[in-house]
C-alpha cells in the first residue's frame, strides 16, 4: 500500500469533515444510510464484509499515515483516503484520543428470513438503552452462534459509534435488524418459535430449560426489564443461579450466560440432541 494516494484535508470547516462529523447523530445516519467504524481491526472487518456494505471513505491520521496493520489491505477501487490533522480526526469520532484510522460505510441491508428459520436462535433486545450493552449482546449472539440479533424499539440505534465499537466487528457478522417487537414475536410464536425471558422471579433454571427448540431470548431494559406489552407474550420465564451474594447481573452478562447455555444444549451436549 505504500502507492495509496493520501488526500489531504487540514480543515475542520471542510465540508466532507461536517459530514463525517455529523454521522455522530442517529437522524444523520439514518438520512445517508451510512456510519462510522473506528480503528485497525473494524475496518479490517468492513474490508472481509465486501458485498455486504460499501466503503463510502476513509480517513488516516496524517501524522501516523497508513496503518501497518493494513499494510496488505485490498481497498475496493476507486475508495477515497483522506490524510486528516489529529484535532480533525477527533472532531469526526466524537473521541478526545482519535483512532489512527476511520472509515464511512453503508448499513447492511438484511430481511427478516433469519428471523424465522426453522430451528432458529434469535436474540431478541426490548428497550436495551446502553449503548455499551446492545454492543456486547451483539458480540455474545455472534459467538454463540445466534441466527439473528433484533432491537426493538426503545433500544439504542446499533449504529451509534460505541456500540458499534462494542460489537468488535460482529455488526458484520450475522443479521442484526431494528423491528417492532409487537409485530414480530406474535409471527415468530407462530412459526413454532419459544418465547424465553430471563426473570429473578422465575421458577426454572436456565440450565433446566430446553433451548434445544426454536426458541427467541428476550433481554429487557436495564432498569425495568421486559415492557408488560413483552412479557405478556413470553412462553417461559427463565432463572439464572448465583451461589454468592450478587443481587443480580447486568443484561450483558446475564444474556451472555443465557445464550452459552443455549449453545451448549444445541452443540455441545451429547445426551440432550
Amino acid at each position: 500500500m505504500a502507492d495509496i494516494n493520501l488526500i489531504p484535508i487540514t480543515s475542520a470547516q471542510n465540508p466532507k469533515v461536517k459530514a463525517w462529523a455529523s454521522l455522530l447523530e442517529k437522524k444523520h445516519r439514518d438520512r445517508t444510510g451510512t456510519f462510522l467504524i473506528e480503528g485497525v481491526h473494524l475496518l479490517q472487518e468492513a474490508l472481509k464484509a465486501e458485498g455486504l456494505v460499501s466503503i463510502e471513505a476513509i480517513a488516516v491520521d496524517d501524522e501516523r499515515g497508513w496503518p501497518e496493520e493494513l499494510a496488505g489491505a485490498r481497498l475496493p477501487e476507486r475508495t477515497p483516503v483522506y490524510a486528516l490533522p489529529a484535532s480533525v480526526m477527533a472532531k469526526c469520532t466524537g473521541t478526545d484520543t482519535p483512532p489512527p484510522v476511520f472509515a464511512v460505510v453503508t448499513k447492511p441491508r438484511y430481511g427478516h428470513d433469519a428471523l424465522l428459520r426453522e430451528g432458529g436462535f434469535v436474540v431478541a433486545l426490548d428497550g436495551v438503552r446502553d449503548p455499551g450493552n446492545a454492543g456486547t449482546l451483539i458480540r455474545a449472539a455472534d459467538a454463540v452462534g445466534a441466527d439473528a440479533v433484533v432491537l426493538g424499539r426503545g433500544s439504542v440505534d446499533p449504529y451509534n459509534p460505541k456500540t458499534v465499537r462494542s460489537t468488535m466487528g460482529s455488526l458484520f457478522h450475522l443479521p442484526v435488524v431494528e423491528g417492532d417487537l409487537a409485530e414480530l414475536l406474535p409471527e415468530a410464536k407462530r412459526r413454532g418459535a419459544r418465547l424465553v425471558g430471563a426473570s429473578l422471579d422465575a421458577r426454572q433454571s436456565c440450565y433446566a430449560f430446553d433451548w434445544r427448540p426454536a426458541c427467541w431470548l428476550l433481554l429487557g431494559n436495564e432498569s425495568n426489564g421486559l415492557s408488560p406489552a413483552v412479557s405478556a407474550l413470553v412462553d417461559a420465564h427463565v432463572l439464572i443461579p448465583m451461589r454468592g451474594q450478587a443481587e443480580s447481573l447486568n443484561v450483558a452478562m446475564a444474556g451472555a450466560v443465557l445464550m452459552y447455555e443455549a449453545m451448549r444444549q444445541r452443540y455441545f451436549d451429547p445426551g440432550r440432541r
